[in-house]
């Protein structure tokens, strides 16, 4: 059975950025974000709450009992399409050394939409529920990129929880009509958000230095691209503006040009040493409810 490429189908700035990876990293990072897609898609369906939890705890059960088996009984498992993304999944994490409890976070972190109402109290909630739903696929494409100096990995961590907050300040209209509220829909709270995301994008920049060389320009446009889309939302400066502009993007000539950006980038990161982890007092507060030290 083919599968689709979900990275080129509903991720054009990650797709974008994986244009400038090695064919088989490209292609395995495609299987960790066809997995990642595969969970959002059963949270987000148009059916009612409790369908989607029985769907959802369904691909859970065949997760758990498909991780446990060998490799040659594995195969017997492939019927359909979300049975060979899950199997491509796990054949992923035992090739790069993936933590099970890393897959395990994810899980929790994308099914804790399945309620009726989500709704955010602190700056923890959205720090822990972050690494869940986007730190810990950090962590795994890092390992994908064969990363392992403990200061990248929390850099990788940091970029998916940048990248994050991102996708929360965007999405706040979207996320309302679901009875999801993760941070107040007032334009200040979006604001605050994009300057908590920026802080995590230049916490992540110098630990890129420490991917392997011909990986490392991929995650510097990617970075830099999907930054850009905080910069659009910031251009809005009010809600009624960022209401009528509907979901805020990137467009292709605007890739280009941050693509141009990165190459200076690429070139700075020469010149500078590796920085001290400036998020640790944020990685203190999600410790509080996962340990971190653990998963990296």
């Amino acid at each position: 059975m083919s599968k689709k490429n979900y990275l080129a189908q509903f991720a054009k700035s990650f797709n974008w950025a994986g244009f400038f990876l090695p064919k088989k990293i490209y292609h395995d990072c495609s299987k960790l974000y066809a997995f990642c897609r595969v969970l959002d898609d059963l949270v987000d369906e148009k059916t009612n709450l409790k369908l989607r939890i029985e769907r959802f705890n369904e691909i859970k059960t065949i997760f758990n009992k498909t991780y446990g088996l060998h490799e040659t009984d594995r195969k017997v498992l492939d019927q359909n399409e979300h049975e060979l993304i899950l199997n491509d999944m796990i054949v992923l994490a035992k090739n790069y050394n993936i933590k099970r409890i890393i897959l395990d976070d994810l899980i929790e972190g994308v099914g804790s939409d399945l309620k009726q109402k989500v709704y955010f109290r602190s700056v923890k909630d959205i720090l822990v529920y972050s690494y869940r739903v986007a730190g810990t696929v950090g962590l795994m494409m890092a390992k994908i990129l064969n990363v392992n100096d403990t200061r990248s990995l929390r850099g990788a961590i940091d970029l998916g929880i940048a990248m994050q907050l991102t996708n929360i300040a965007r999405d706040v209209m979207e996320d309302q009509k679901m009875n999801r509220q993760y941070i107040r829909p007032d334009f200040e709270n979006i604001e605050a958000t994009l300057k908590l995301a920026d802080m995590f994008y230049e916490s992540s920049f110098t630990s890129i230095k420490k991917i392997p060389f011909k990986h490392r320009f991929a995650i510097i446009v990617a970075r830099r691209v999907y930054r850009q889309i905080g910069r659009k939302i910031m251009q809005k400066k009010s809600m009624e503006n960022y209401e009528k502009s509907g979901k805020i993007y990137v467009n292709n000539f605007e890739k280009i040009y941050q693509t141009i950006l990165s190459l200076f980038d690429f070139i700075l990161l020469f010149l500078k040493d590796v920085e001290f982890h400036q998020r640790k007092n944020e990685h203190e507060i999600i410790s509080k409810e996962v340990d971190l030290d653990e998963r990296i």
